[in-house]
């Protein structure tokens, strides 16, 4: 029988990308699966399209606090209780700080720091019930902070940061807390990355049919969940960037600069 048969499992932001991947792979293994997204249309498209096997789909922006507590609620009314939450919403943004609106980094540090604050803080008492699991999908930008990113690594920060208090709160509960660090992911999201006035590029400057599928992300986010495992850093690239930022700074930030920078310094990526 598989690990995650029978339980229910939350995945906040699952119309598309990691979050969808993740909800593809547990249905099969009989899960039973509550998610929400923003967009109306496309979390309607969900709902028709797992019909038959139950997914709860509900519309919700996790930056809206009663938002999340509504959808946490009527999970547990669904399906009775939660075993597993993985905190995927997110955001990104491109833009130099001193180019940068602060309603930007306002935005991304609701939507992807305490948007898991919120829905984490509702379901705890289920998920402490039932001696569950507590997921957050971070980023290397958790451990590195990267130019033109300023925001989105500081609600990556935040988010390793609280989730490693809660974990050591949580420590003789049961409950198992766990952050991931996808690396770069084919996704939507440096689509919807916002730009230095809080609006959608609509464009990626990575070449995305290279980069790690979200349907690979979520397989190995499903084994580290059912391993227990503390943290996953997922990627060559991402196990060395963290690695080198924590034995030799000083090169992490020649190298990080060199990435990110043209020959003339200008900011390109």
């Amino acid at each position: 029988m598989s690990f995650f048969q029978d339980k229910v499992v939350v995945i906040t932001g699952g119309s598309d990308g990691i979050g969808k991947a993740l909800i593809e792979s547990l249905i099969p293994l009989g899960a039973k699966v509550a998610t929400c997204g923003r967009s109306h249309d496309k979390i309607y498209t969900l709902q028709m399209e797992y019909s038959r096997v139950g997914l709860h789909a509900v519309a919700c922006d996790v930056s809206d606090e009663e938002e999340c507590r509504r959808f946490i609620e009527s999970t547990v009314d669904t399906f009775g209780g939660i075993d597993i939450l993985i905190n995927n919403a997110g955001i990104s943004m491109r833009a130099l700080f001193t180019d940068c609106d602060t309603k930007v980094t306002r935005k991304v540090m609701e939507i992807n720091f305490l948007g898991a604050v919120y829905c984490t803080k509702y379901a705890l008492p289920s998920i402490l019930q039932n001696k569950g699991v507590i997921v957050g999908v971070s980023s290397t930008a958790g451990y590195r902070g990267l130019p033109g990113r300023s925001a989105y690594s500081a609600s990556k920060f935040a988010l390793q940061g609280w989730l490693e208090s809660l974990r050591t709160e949580m420590l003789h509960s049961g409950v198992h807390v766990m952050w991931v660090c996808p690396g770069f992911t084919a996704s939507n999201i440096r689509f919807a990355a916002l730009d230095s006035h809080g609006d959608a590029r609509g464009e990626t400057v990575l070449n995305e049919s290279s980069l790690m599928s979200a349907e690979d992300c979520a397989r190995h986010i499903l084994r580290a969940i059912q391993r227990r495992k503390r943290t996953l850093v997922l990627t060559f690239l991402g196990k060395v960037t963290v690695l080198i930022n924590k034995m030799a700074p000083s090169l992490a930030d020649r190298l990080t600069y060199k990435h990110y920078y043209n020959k003339k310094g200008e900011f390109v990526k």
